[in-house]
């Protein structure tokens, strides 16, 4: 991106003094949780969570935020982290005293790039909708948390998903118990997410029809549409998911909010370093 539009994004930034500028609160009346319009929200979105494991709220930013997150993706992109991995679905080393087709010895390739939370300058948007409390209240309301909170994890709580030609992430659970993403832009073809719900439990680990889906049996999977603005819930934890290998010239961006019930969650070393290529964050601040 050259000086000139540079300078273009941080017009554009601070342009957007005003969440009403941000958020559609037409469509999404978060402000005031009490309401009996975000009442009846609450109670779809609830119900989603219980029958489906996610919750899809499309058109959640506005159009014009919607392009200033396109213009700073686009920028912050060139940072992006790649690691090509062999790994398996639970994000941890496999066991070598299991069987070689036992799920947690089942590997694929994958490879994203990933912007990591410090990597994002002060006066980003994604950052400031990240940081926002009315976002991480909601979250917290649909899923009847007495508390919520943002990662102590000083990369990890605010991630850039960056996803290329053939690019592809493979099948996974997530080591939270939810996730909230934001889709910032899609890619021309593939990319699409995919997702068992509810696979396991915090007491069924349910191997046997992991194993089912990893060699190919798709009678449980569902898909999530890759809609620009769209803001989606889900418990990844228990559900396990990928996203399609990437087709065509345009990135796929997806902004990762890291909120949890627990405070100070934290990356594992491992998972630092195969996500992010280091274990310390940065030493200095980034800027536009």
């Amino acid at each position: 991106m050259t000086n000139q539009s540079n300078a273009a994004l941080i017009q554009s930034l601070r342009e957007l003094t005003d969440f009403n500028d941000i958020i559609n609160f037409k469509k999404y009346p978060i402000l005031d949780l009490k309401s009996a319009e975000a009442q009846t929200l609450l109670n779809n979105c609830r119900k989603s969570i219980t029958e489906l494991g996610a919750c899809e709220l499309p058109d959640f930013i506005s159009p014009k935020a919607l392009s200033v997150l396109q213009s700073e993706s686009a920028v912050l992109q060139k940072n992006a982290f790649y690691k090509a991995v062999d790994a398996n679905a639970y994000l941890k080393p496999g066991d070598p005293s299991l069987p070689k087709d036992h799920p947690l010895n089942m590997t694929e390739p994958t490879n994203v790039g990933v912007i990591a939370y410090d990597q994002y300058p002060d006066n980003s948007l994604l950052r400031r909708i990240y940081e926002w409390n009315p976002l991480m209240e909601f979250i917290g309301a649909i899923l009847n948390l007495p508390s919520i909170y943002r990662y102590g994890d000083p990369m990890g709580g605010l991630n850039l998903a960056v996803m290329r030609t053939n690019d592809y992430l493979r099948w996974h659970f997530d080591q939270t118990d939810f996730v909230t993403s934001l889709s910032i832009q899609g890619s021309e073809s593939g990319g699409e997410f995919e997702y068992a719900p509810l696979i396991r439990s915090e007491t069924n680990e349910n191997f046997s029809d992991v194993k089912s889906l990893l060699t190919g049996e798709r009678s449980k999977v569902t898909k999530i549409k890759n809609n620009p603005g769209t803001l989606v819930l889900f418990k990844g934890r228990f559900s396990i998911h990928r996203v399609t290998p990437i087709t065509g010239d345009s990135p796929r961006w997806m902004g990762l909010f890291g909120f949890d019930s627990k405070p100070n969650i934290c990356s594992t070393p491992h998972l630092l370093e195969m996500r992010y290529g280091r274990q310390k964050p940065l030493a200095t601040k980034p800027t536009f």
